[in-house]
């Protein structure tokens, strides 16, 4: 199938990014393309225009500031797979990384893609919730930081407006963090996910791919490492299909929090 004709621009740096965006509201950004493109060609989307952000040096890297590790939006899927930084002070990203459909997808896909693209079944998600991230968002007027909790507002829907971009991903050190998921077998997608972590004594976990949008698991965090990891999720609140239903799903997501629970305090 063939997308609806749209012009297309290579952006040199954020300011030109930023500008462009302004000029047309009805442009999309395209960074790995994965999910955008395929939207394109079954007419599910129909821009007129692509702003093309995935080679601005700016919006690449993973690096120290101060108590946090910033990962620029841009840096790709195989860039946190091996860092030898997160590697040393965030191990669940490399891990969560690898898990992420194949080495092609894993090569062209960006970490800031796919957050602000908030897949319901997407990993990213529930481990920024886990390892309280925030999330640096800009515009031609200035930039603006939000918490996770605050960023992801409901299926494919983000606080990211009209105009905006998100630049950078804030993950605070100090936290042990663990991810396991049940994948569909042929898309990699999360039938359920849960992301735990634990920091100073802290818990913090979220769960994706059962509901409308990664969710924090609130009696877990409770329980912390007194949890027995039963009934944490009411299944009502979740969402049913042909792959799984919400009863199974809500099971799933017990399995994989006592999991991943069970790695975080090991």
């Amino acid at each position: 199938m063939y997308t609806a004709e749209f012009t297309y621009h290579q952006a040199s740096s954020l300011s030109d990014a930023l500008a462009q965006l302004a000029s047309n509201p009805d442009a999309k950004l395209l960074a790995g393309g994965h999910s955008l493109i395929p939207a394109m060609k079954l007419r599910l989307s129909a821009p007129s225009a692509l702003i093309d952000v995935s080679k601005i040096p700016e919006l690449r890297g993973i690096r120290l500031e101060g108590e946090s590790i910033v990962i620029g939006a841009m840096t790709t899927h195989r860039d946190v797979e091996f860092s030898d930084l997160l590697a040393q002070h965030c191990t669940v990203l490399p891990q969560v990384a690898a898990l992420i459909g194949d080495p092609m997808v894993r090569n062209r896909g960006t970490v800031g893609g796919a957050i602000a693209h908030a897949d319901p079944a997407a990993d990213y998600p529930a481990v920024m919730l886990a390892l309280n991230a925030s999330l640096k968002i800009a515009s031609t007027t200035g930039s603006r930081v939000v918490t996770s909790d605050e960023f992801f507002l409901g299926m494919y829907s983000t606080a990211v407006a009209e105009g905006e971009m998100l630049t950078e991903i804030h993950i605070p050190l100090g936290a042990r963090a663990a991810y396991e998921k049940f994948a569909h077998p042929a898309s990699r997608y999360a039938l359920a996910g849960v992301a735990v972590s634990v920091n100073n004594g802290t818990f913090r976990a979220a769960y994706t791919g059962a509901g409308e949008k990664a969710t924090r698991i609130t009696k877990l965090e409770i329980e912390g490492v007194t949890s027995t990891c039963q009934r944490l999720v009411n299944s009502s609140s979740l969402i049913g299909d042909a792959f799984a239903s919400t009863e199974y799903r809500a099971h799933l997501i017990d399995v994989m929090a006592a999991r991943a629970l069970a790695r975080v305090i090991a």
